[in-house]
């Protein structure tokens, strides 16, 4: 038996011997404007909220060790915008003096796309929105020279940073009205509890200038209107409840509300808008809808089994994709060959073609982090 144990002692040397030590200190740099069919998942953070995610991933690979490019930060549910103009992806988020205690710091940091590295940031007023998150928290206005940075204490008001000279120059009062919507210039909309929308203009230094609130345009108890608003070339699209869509033209300094029409005309089985993120858009202006059947009153959060896909010139929809599980978040990615991308109920990233809707596949293994929030990369 000693024999034993030593022949095998000493025939398995080599195999120890051939392990090479492993490289460490690489860093690689990610490009300027990343590939089309790169996304960016952002954690919820439910069970570490301190310490937020942001994962760019290549949602093409089928290797996870080549589809993970990297992850950055987004402290206490961070709200995040990708620039467009410039490589630079902005959040703004929460700290405390003592980690879970003490004074609380509120800043919009600057990260560089090519290092997912914090290049600057702004102090801000320590009031942004510690909530879900959403695309229109964070805007960028004025050929992105102005960030937005919507805040609720519960009073609602909007922190606006000079993004040239990095300093926090305003603070805008919304009073009963919420979120961030872009216009033209350096003008911003905000949907109202009462049914109206509220249109601000800033002037040259940052402050406001004007502000005008329409007409109450929705049934806030009857049909609410859901916050979460694809925009397609400068129109925004709000879905209802009920299955009615709100066109509300953005591209001037005062919001235009269109008039609405129907996603669910005709259909049967209770079929009604629903789910975290449910609106997307491609490159080709089509409207991309979450869907679920059976709906009932508060149906709203539940997860869609289809996306419907529409022609918002012709106001008519033009294709149904059939989910390989229920999602609650959906993105497409702005080429001429999209890619769907849903975040499904088990905390996964489902990735179809959005031209014939064959999934594509699954990508998982997120541990303790939360995909909920999915953005096309830029």
């Amino acid at each position: 038996m000693r024999k034993l144990l030593l022949v095998l002692c000493i025939c398995s040397v080599p195999a120890f011997a051939e392990i090479q030590p492993e490289t460490i200190g690489v860093v690689q740099r990610l490009p300027a404007t990343y590939p089309a069919h790169w996304i960016i998942a952002q954690d919820a953070s439910f069970f570490h909220m301190n310490d937020g995610k942001l994962i760019v991933l290549d949602a093409d690979s089928d290797d996870p060790s080549a589809r993970y490019k990297g992850m950055f930060n987004a402290s206490f549910i961070g709200q995040f915008y990708q620039a467009r103009t410039r490589p630079e992806m902005y959040v703004a988020e929460t700290f405390h003096s003592r980690g879970t205690r003490g004074e609380r710091i509120d800043v919009l940091t600057i990260y560089d796309k090519r290092t997912l590295a914090p290049i600057g940031e702004v102090v801000i007023p320590p009031k942004r929105a510690s909530e879900m998150p959403l695309h229109y928290n964070l805007q960028l206005v004025d050929n992105e020279s102005i960030a937005l940075i919507y805040n609720f204490t519960p009073a609602t008001s909007v922190s606006v940073v000079d993004l040239a000279a990095h300093d926090y120059v305003a603070e805008i009062p919304i009073p009963g009205c919420s979120l961030v919507y872009p216009m033209n210039g350096r003008s911003f909309a905000s949907l109202c509890a009462d049914g109206s929308i509220l249109s601000v203009t800033l002037d040259e230094n940052g402050k406001q200038a004007s502000s005008v609130r329409s007409e109450r345009f929705f049934d806030v108890n009857g049909d609410p209107l859901i916050e979460k608003a694809a925009i397609i070339n400068g129109i925004g699209y709000f879905p209802t409840f009920q299955g009615d869509v709100y066109p509300i033209d953005f591209r001037g300094s005062t919001a235009v509300i269109g008039e609405s029409w129907s996603l669910v005309d005709g259909e049967k089985n209770g079929w009604r808008p629903g789910g975290l993120q449910l609106t997307a858009s491609d490159s080709k202006g089509r409207l991309y809808v979450l869907m679920h059947k059976d709906s009932y009153d508060g149906s709203h959060k539940d997860p869609g089994i289809e996306v419907w896909v529409f022609d918002t010139d012709a106001r008519r929809r033009i294709d149904r994709i059939k989910l390989q599980h229920p999602a609650i978040s959906i993105e497409v990615t702005r080429d001429d060959d999209p890619l769907l991308v849903t975040t499904n109920i088990n905390m996964e990233v489902d990735v179809y073609n959005a031209g014939d809707g064959e999934h594509l596949r699954t990508i998982g293994n997120f541990g303790q982090e939360t995909p909920l929030l999915l953005h096309g990369a830029r």
